[in-house]
């Protein structure tokens, strides 16, 4: 059995940018099974700063998806648009560093400023055009030293990354004047107590960024981070429209069973040889770390059509 831990926090931090869908359900699911297995308190947050692309009563969907898949937690945390008073606080600090600058600069003028493609699928290396621009309004941005920083994730070792060449300085705060995703997840993580991210691969990139924002603004915990495979379409792309409707919400309103989306999860981690209606406490129990596959699961359409032959 994994040693308890019972001093750890997680969090279960869903987005209302959208519905749940199979891949975020999986995620979770494994987050929950680990602080289960290891007595971790289990914190759910909102993250509900992403204004535009907030999807109303997209909030209280998580809720009820994680719910009826059986999940729990220990504690609600506020929505993040609740009290922005820690991220001001967080951005002054750095600002009386003179770590921050104001930038205005379009995704095309980055774009058109490089000419080494990036090293990201979804981001461009900002080339710090703004630094020294004195700008009166606009995004900030951090000032990111051109050096490596190291840190253990639990499930892909040994990690250096130098975030200076991976996508230069970074925003932490829109124009909107909202934070932006990397800084207020380290504030939130810092200020909540938690000690492990248990979160998709897709994110795996954005972990040099939020090391340094922890040693810049001198918070601790330092959370260990546990970086999961994707679930992907048979094109090998992560889950999206483009592969049908795999939002947890339609089939729960199709009659599909809790037990059938979970059996479904545990097939895809390595809990059970072959797909079978498993509730939310076994999969749980059974769920083993070193049996996790780490290739990305395929989502198929025969795995869709096994989900409704219960309902």
């Amino acid at each position: 059995m994994p040693p308890l831990e019972s001093d750890h926090i997680t969090r279960l931090a869903p987005s209302p940018t959208g519905a749940l869908h199979l891949g975020n359900a999986r995620t979770f699911a494994i987050n929950w099974a680990l602080a289960r297995q290891r007595a971790w308190r289990v914190i759910l947050r909102i993250e509900d700063l992403d204004g535009p692309r907030i999807k109303p009563g997209a909030d209280q969907q998580a809720i009820d998806d994680l719910t009826w898949l059986g999940l729990d937690w220990d504690e609600q945390a506020p929505h993040q648009t609740a009290d922005l008073s820690p991220y001001r606080n967080a951005l002054e600090q750095l600002d009386q560093q003179n770590l921050t600058y104001i930038c205005n600069c379009t995704r095309r003028d980055i774009e058109q400023a490089q000419s080494a493609p990036h090293s990201d699928d979804h981001e461009t290396r900002y080339p710090g055009t703004c630094r020294d621009a004195n700008r009166e309004t606009g995004a900030i941005r951090i000032v990111i030293p051109d050096e490596a920083i190291d840190y253990d994730d639990q499930l892909h070792g040994r990690r250096t990354i130098n975030v200076q060449q991976q996508v230069g300085d970074f925003l932490v705060a829109t124009k909107a004047g909202l934070p932006a995703y990397q800084l207020a997840v380290v504030i939130d993580d810092a200020r909540q107590g938690v000690t492990d991210v248990v979160r998709a691969d897709d994110l795996l990139a954005s972990t040099g960024r939020q090391l340094w924002l922890y040693r810049m603004l001198n918070l601790t915990p330092l959370p260990r981070y546990w970086h999961l495979p994707l679930i992907i379409g048979e094109d090998g792309r992560r889950l999206a429209k483009r592969h049908g409707d795999t939002r947890i919400a339609p089939y729960r309103e199709q009659g599909v069973p809790p037990a059938r989306v979970v059996g479904l999860l545990a097939w895809y981690s390595g809990v059970s040889p072959e797909r079978t209606p498993m509730d939310i406490n076994t999969f749980a129990t059974a769920f083993n770390l070193d049996k996790l596959p780490r290739c990305p699961a395929v989502f198929t359409l025969e795995d869709h059509h096994w989900l409704l032959d219960d309902a």
